[in-house]
């Protein structure tokens, strides 16, 4: 269980809109050296004396930061800050008035505000209007650093000048609750392929001691996703979450969160897990290829990326036509196992690779299917551009009777998925795909095939998706754990388990909704170019358990070029795949018996508990099977002790062995 509640956070936050009244200006804290620049600074806490949760007031830009409107200012507040004031410190020569409260130069007062309400501003003869937004994003990070270089360069102007260059920082990491963390950045460095070619970018962030952020597990090293591409802000979190929810190991936990840098707010991001060693993969650390004596080991685990972006600079080998990038344990040239290490990854993914053929029915010696599948169904489900392209990671590790093999997981960089991304006309038409913007379709196995029909694609999780023990394993996998999965994001049938580890549409609503609308005004596009397919309209699809047919509405939804639609779009697009893979599916799927699962719906909760009640006071009969489900203690009835143990099992208490698994 890795997620905390959002639902009270998301009812405390609705208070933001209200208007309030003036308060007395008094002593505050005041802004670190960063803030040098004549201006208002706001701080992401009331009456805090911290001095880096602050940000300067700044004006709408486009996507080279150019301002057109200079004289229309915006607090970007995180969903720390006051609901009644904020804390403002007035960094001109001269005092300033906000709303009725004067601050006086180099000071700090308490400011009252209603959001999304313009106020005026006047200094030294210039007129400014002053609105102030509020996020609901689960925490806000704030990293600082106006001389990164040592000659005066200011800390994102350094790094955005090439991936390569790194800096240290101060900062302070804010939960809602207005608690600040103030770990030093260790190193903050670019991150990504094309992705860093975009304006928004993204980062590596190593903390110097572990720190836990909005109830994520304490990890030194986070990566912060821009989600440029993605006009929901969304897709990597939802399939992340997904994956976590569907029993894949290693999911990157992930969090909504609003990132300043040196005052400046640079939008709604992604905080998530690094993809590496320790914490997130504990099998695998950076000398796990060592014996005690510094020797090499016969056989140890790893973490592997197929990379097609690889370059020299990369530690990484190739091998039938894939560069796979060596994640963990990395070595640096000169190092003990250098090339040990490379000619181990090299012959265990190349076996692991020739076992995916559509031919080969041995697959299970070399990967454990289970995983695999769900690697493959999370491409499958979200048409993910770059399946088995870039940012697909295998782990090789001893399965539970100490055999090593290949586990598909963790997924990664999912923002071109669920119907975003309109694709590479050329490379579509090569591979015979017309309608890779559409939910319909299979997309996996098309990936990667040469235009010469003789021959297979190269593409692993194409590989993979055709491969019998997968194909075999697909429509129980997908009806056991996706459609439930899929049901409860929906809203269709909550389930407090699967609760743990994935929200419903509405709650990933609330807790981003605020943070986008932010993210937006500042100057990020909804619409970023050619690349993004068109989201105006969709025919939604559902599915019917009782035809085992897909049913599409006869009506188009339309979706406006708004957060709003954009969300919702991504939400639906994702639900209608889900029912068109189901509808391929169900001819080759056999129900599994699930123990305490009454209602036969593939999970066993409170519902099934008001089945065996109904049954117990003869309101509802009850067919042999059902009685045998419902019968989770084994002693051949099925009454209210059954009931307790899954009502049990539903508070996540200890209960009878092998209830809500296969039997």
């Amino acid at each position: 269980m890795k997620k905390v509640a959002a639902l009270v956070l998301a009812v405390l936050l609705i208070f933001a809109a209200l208007p309030f009244t003036v308060s007395a200006a008094e002593e505050k804290g005041a802004p670190s050296t960063f803030a040098s620049e004549p201006a208002l600074y706001v701080h992401a806490v009331s009456n805090s004396a911290d001095a880096e949760a602050w940000q300067m007031w700044q004006s709408v830009h486009d996507e080279d930061f150019n301002v057109s409107k200079p004289n229309e200012k915006y607090f970007f507040l995180p969903s720390s800050a006051g609901t009644a004031s904020v804390d403002v410190y007035n960094g001109f020569d001269s005092a300033v008035t906000v709303n009725g409260t004067s601050i006086p130069s180099k000071s700090t007062a308490a400011v009252s505000y209603a959001a999304d309400t313009a106020y005026t501003v006047s200094v030294g003869g210039t007129t400014y209007s002053l609105t102030m937004m509020r996020s609901n994003a689960e925490a806000a990070i704030y990293i600082n650093n106006p001389d990164a270089d040592g000659n005066g360069t200011d800390l994102m102007s350094y790094l955005n000048a090439t991936k390569e260059n790194s800096a240290k920082a101060t900062g302070a990491i804010v939960a809602p609750d207005g608690t600040i963390d103030n770990t030093t950045v260790k190193k903050i460095k670019g991150r990504g392929n094309t992705s860093w070619d975009k304006p928004k970018k993204g980062y590596n962030i190593t903390y110097d001691k572990k720190v836990g952020i909005a109830g994520m597990a304490k990890n030194k090293k986070y990566s912060i996703l821009p989600n440029y591409q993605d006009d929901s802000l969304s897709r990597n979190r939802i399939l992340y979450d997904l994956s976590d929810a569907v029993g894949m190991p290693y999911a990157s936990d992930s969090r909504y969160v609003d990132f300043y840098v040196n005052g400046f707010y640079w939008g709604s991001y992604l905080m998530a897990e690094k993809v590496e060693p320790g914490s997130l993969v504990p099998e695998v650390t950076d000398d796990c290829y060592l014996n005690e004596d510094g020797s090499i080991k016969k056989d140890f685990p790893f973490i592997a990326e197929v990379d097609a972006s690889a370059t020299g600079d990369d530690y990484y080998v190739s091998t039938n036509s894939l560069k796979i990038t060596i994640k963990a344990p990395e070595v640096d040239p000169g190092q003990p196992g250098y090339d040990e290490v490379k000619a181990y990854v090299k012959e265990k993914f190349s076996e692991f690779y020739n076992a995916t053929n559509v031919t080969s029915t041995n697959l299970a010696d070399y990967a454990d299917i289970d995983s695999v599948a769900k690697l493959y169904l999370i491409n499958e489900l979200g048409k993910n551009w770059d399946s088995g392209v870039s940012s697909t990671f295998f782990t090789y590790k001893q399965d539970e009777n100490g055999k090593y093999k290949f586990y598909g997981s963790p997924v990664w960089d999912y923002d071109n998925s669920m119907g975003n991304a309109v694709g590479v006309g050329w490379d579509l038409r090569t591979i015979g795909v017309s309608d890779y913007e559409e939910y319909t379709g299979w997309w996996c196995q098309h990936k990667g095939k040469s235009s010469s029909t003789s021959r297979r694609s190269s593409n692993i999780i194409a590989r993979i998706s055709q491969n019998p023990d997968i194909m075999a394993a697909v429509p129980r996998i997908w009806f056991e754990k996706f459609v439930p999965a899929l049901k409860h994001f929906s809203g269709e049938l909550y389930s407090a388990r699967i609760e743990q580890e994935l929200y419903t549409r509405s709650e990933y609503y609330d807790l981003v909704k605020n943070s986008a609308e932010m993210n937006y005004k500042s100057g990020w596009l909804l619409n970023t170019g050619s690349w993004i397919a068109d989201h105006s309209s969709l025919y939604k699809a559902t599915y019917n358990d009782s035809t085992k047919k897909m049913e599409v509405a006869s009506t188009a939804t339309r979706y406006a070029q708004n957060f709003d639609d954009m969300y919702a779009y991504a939400c639906d697009w994702m639900l209608s795949r889900g029912a068109w893979l189901s509808e391929q599916y169900a001819p080759s799927y056999t129900p599994t018996r699930i123990l305490g699962d009454v209602n036969g719906d593939k999970e066993t909760n409170i519902v099934d508990v008001t089945y065996i009640q109904r049954y117990d006071a003869m309101i509802l009969d009850l067919d042999a099977d059902q009685l045998d489900r419902g019968d989770v203690d084994r002693n051949g009835e099925t009454n209210i002790i059954d009931v307790t143990y899954i009502q049990r099992y539903e508070a996540f208490m200890d209960t009878v062995p092998g209830i809500g698994e296969t039997f």
